[in-house]
């Protein structure tokens, strides 16, 4: 059922060249008269330095000869796609900080981003990664302007203001491609958030001078001598800086953000062996990519790192996926948490759905082994999922194995989602399980904890 990754993606909204993916290829068809600044800065010292650290995408020259009007380019494809509407905010803060990073950077060579979006970023496991070489042209050396401040502002800092201040998710940018405008987020500030730092700069005072129709546009002619406009230049990335650290989110304590070690039911006994049976299933299934779902703080996608798997980890909660990208970002960790329901999967977005792909068309064919351990429950109850259809997915997931967790009806999680519901689940058992995966899976292993839970290896037939 799972087959090579054959989901195509394609974008062309730079005026400069168009974006393919398809497979593994990653080509970009660059404009020849609009390539010039970004194929000088591929040759420099400093692209090498950024290419070695990882921190941009290395790129190659295919063709430059290749037409009259195009140079065409390719790039190593990241191995798993997001989206920012699937970061956690500390993801999204990492983010905007390689950009400002980026530009800064790129000042020092007489160079500049002339765009500045999360689109233009990608993670390689915990670690961001600039994608977007055409974003970088050669700067006016007497303008103190940044043309890309505002689409920062609306794209990276703005969302944040959302979320910190009145809780809207990160999540809803799926829908708001070029970010918020001030306008959009002033009506639901308090009067104090209004007049506080740094909202004041980023909503308030925008909004109030494009209420009374003043505008901006007559600054983007602005000329200084070189060595002043790169001063102020360099002052404004510097306050973009700060305000980025203003708006990092306070950390939000949630009941899944310290499931592992509040768990009841779970004694310290359970949780050895339940990592030991995993460690002994990732030996025999000796994965290269691992899917971890309902991976939570991320327990055991290090563990699967730990054997030497490049590990992507879907759980819907912001902060237990944040302690797993903090935790990953700090041990240097190839685990790229992202936050996905497996149930409620991210659409594919943009021009005919084509610009950004679905989360299942992301997933199929790129990994060998998936997880779901403490998650079959939750499908099963609460998002009502019937057990053959959660054999599908789990299928239809891996090219080759599966971990899961079953928990049993007398399990007391479980009762807790039934919520006195008993008789609609009274067939729901291990047998009931065991025949549904049968049409997709074969029996390796299994082993059964002292709290009643029982964990099986499955081999894709």
């Amino acid at each position: 059922m799972a087959s090579s990754p054959s989901a195509t993606m394609e974008t062309f909204r730079d005026p400069s060249g168009s974006l393919r993916i398809e497979n593994d290829r990653v080509l970009r068809k660059v404009k020849r008269d609009l390539a010039g600044p970004a194929l000088d800065f591929l040759r420099s010292e400093l692209a090498e330095k950024w290419v070695a650290s990882g921190r941009l995408v290395s790129t190659m020259v295919v063709d430059e000869d290749s037409t009259e009007q195009e140079t065409l380019l390719e790039h190593p494809r990241i191995f798993f796609t997001t989206y920012p509407w699937e970061w956690t905010p500390g993801q999204w803060a990492a983010a905007a900080e390689l950009t400002l990073d980026l530009c800064e950077s790129l000042v020092e060579k007489g160079l500049i981003l002339k765009d500045a979006t999360p689109l233009n970023v990608l993670f390689e496991g915990a670690r961001p990664v600039f994608v977007d070489v055409l974003s970088i042209e050669k700067r006016a050396e007497e303008s103190p302007l940044w043309i890309a401040y505002g689409q920062f502002v609306r794209t990276f800092l703005l969302p944040l203001v959302a979320y910190k201040y009145l809780g809207w998710p990160l999540s809803a940018c799926l829908h708001r491609r070029d970010g918020y405008e001030p306008s959009d987020l002033y009506p639901y500030l308090s009067h104090m958030q209004r007049w506080s730092a740094p909202v004041r700069s980023l909503v308030t005072l925008p909004y109030l001078l494009e209420k009374r129709g003043s505008t901006s546009s007559k600054r983007l002619g602005l000329r200084q001598p070189p060595e002043v406009a790169t001063v102020v230049l360099r002052r404004n990335l510097r306050k973009l800086r700060k305000v980025l650290a203003q708006l990092a989110p306070a950390e939000r304590k949630t009941r899944w953000s310290d499931y592992s070690h509040t768990a009841e039911h779970y004694a310290e006994a359970d949780h050895s062996q339940k990592q030991r049976f995993v460690r002994r299933a990732l030996a025999t299934a000796k994965p290269e990519n691992v899917l971890d779902l309902g991976a939570n703080t991320g327990v055991y996608s290090r563990i699967a790192a730990s054997c030497g798997a490049n590990v992507v980890g879907w759980d819907t909660d912001i902060a237990a996926s944040e302690q797993s990208w903090d935790t990953a970002m700090e041990q240097r960790l190839p685990v790229l948490p992202v936050l996905a329901d497996p149930a409620r999967p991210t659409p594919a977005a943009g021009w005919r759905n084509a610009e950004s792909l679905s989360l299942l068309e992301r997933a199929r064919g790129r990994f060998d082994c998936v997880m779901m351990l403490g998650l079959i429950h939750h499908l099963l109850v609460a998002d009502q999922i019937p057990l053959g259809q959660i054999a599908w997915l789990l299928r239809e997931l891996t090219t080759q194995y599966a971990i899961v967790e079953w928990v049993p009806r007398a399990d007391p999680r479980f009762a807790d989602l039934v919520r006195g519901r008993d008789a609609l689940y009274s067939h729901l058992d291990e047998a009931a399980f065991l025949n549904a995966i049968d049409v997709h899976f074969t029996l390796v292993t299994r082993e059964q904890l002292s709290n009643g839970r029982t964990l099986f290896l499955l081999k894709a037939r």
